[in-house]
């Protein structure tokens, strides 16, 4: 069986953590975690699967001797394949996979946007560090086609990208009615309330403070604000001087996010970037009516295959029409979207391990991106235990 060994900067709730956490069920491969910083909330459900975790224990971005400890686990583990997930992890990654003798390395770039990735500026000196580390791996693999331009944007070679985009665990996020009363019983919500809501990283481009603007144009909705981040009591206290205050309820962060979104009747997300817009697949996941601005995943695809997705400027205007519109109808639960499925697990789990394996080229798929656009799901059986895999 291939040996993979996984490397990340942490395993806090992020989305990159937890798709790699959704890839870990499923991925027919020996795998294995290395985390550069700390511990994170996501380990323990990692290392239930009976993957393990290994702590570099890397006291911040210029702590070098997390590269000799790197190393040191790579040669030990004789790892078949390196995948390194986030910025920091694919520099220090990459460079230990060359150093260990490694052949076969991945990295997939999740968080690049326009001017900054993960956060930080995309700096002259970013760029330079990420380009000659870039040419130390095998394949970059973009999680959308906007992210593969804006990698070509930055010098590195169509030739070296592949998209494989973020997938989407559909029955995970099923509606049931049971979990939305346990979910509105624990934050508060009336049975009756109308709810729109969102679930993002509390972060400047998020936009989670537009959705609290236009809550000034609604008359009985209430705004679920679901996440954590450096932005939340700056945005705790842009709430409290709205008129709407008594309507909008900070959640925090939570492992139930299938509850939360079982608890709305509207999902709402004015970012004014991304590079897939996972929360968006989710949303539409649980059956729930969509009003976006940004969502390549989207974009990238006809409006038939997510009619229930609604675009709109980023403006609390038009996202106050919006839901008010919407808090007038009788809420109503939907069919998850011909896109939901296009995202599907298993699809993008068999991309992957033909990457693992070295192949020339990708298994089809009929979707954006030439070969790697996203699939039908039930091009693969997914198998229901990982354990039962082989490669």
């Amino acid at each position: 069986m291939t040996r993979v060994l996984h490397v990340i900067t942490g395993l806090d709730r992020g989305g990159a953590e937890q798709q790699l956490l959704l890839l870990l069920r499923y991925l027919p491969a020996a795998c294995e975690v290395a985390i550069l910083t700390g511990d994170g909330t996501l380990s323990g459900e990692v290392e239930a699967l009976g993957i393990p975790v290994h702590r570099i224990g890397m006291r911040g971005n210029t702590d070098l001797a997390a590269l000799p400890e790197l190393v040191r686990l790579m040669r030990r583990g004789r790892y078949d394949v390196v995948h390194t997930h986030l910025y920091r992890a694919c520099v220090f990654g990459r460079v230990a996979a060359r150093l260990a003798g490694v052949r076969r390395v991945i990295a997939t770039e999740h968080s690049l946007g326009a001017g900054h990735i993960e956060g930080r500026a995309t700096t002259r000196g970013v760029r330079l560090l990420y380009r000659a580390t870039e040419r130390l791996g095998t394949t970059t693999v973009a999680v959308s086609d906007t992210v593969a331009d804006r990698l070509a944007g930055w010098g590195v070679p169509r030739s070296r990208t592949v998209v494989i985009p973020n997938c989407v665990d559909a029955a995970a996020f099923a509606y049931r009615p049971d979990r939305r009363a346990t979910a509105r019983r624990r934050l508060g919500l009336g049975a009756d309330d109308f709810v729109v809501g969102t679930v993002a990283r509390l972060v400047p481009t998020k936009g989670v403070e537009v959705l609290i603007d236009a809550m000034d144009a609604t008359s009985t909705a209430k705004l679920l604000i679901v996440g954590d981040g450096p932005m939340a009591d700056a945005l705790r206290r842009h709430a409290e001087r709205s008129p709407a205050a008594s309507r909008i309820v900070f959640a925090g962060e939570t492992g139930d996010v299938a509850g939360a979104l079982s608890a709305m009747d509207v999902f709402a997300t004015a970012s004014a970037q991304e590079t897939f817009g996972l929360s968006v697949l989710e949303a539409l996941a649980s059956g729930l009516p969509v009003l976006y601005s940004v969502c390549p995943a989207l974009e990238d695809l006809p409006a038939w295959q997510a009619p229930s997705a609604e675009r709109l400027p980023i403006s609390a205007d038009a996202y106050g029409a919006a839901i008010e519109r919407r808090s007038q109808q009788p809420p109503a639960r939907l069919a998850p979207p011909p896109a939901v499925a296009r995202y599907g697990v298993a699809a993008q789990v068999a991309r992957l391990t033909a990457l693992y394996r070295g192949a020339p080229t990708l298994p089809d798929a009929d979707g954006p991106g030439g070969s790697g656009g996203p699939a039908d799901s039930g091009s693969t059986t997914l198998p229901a235990q990982r354990e039962h895999l082989s490669l």
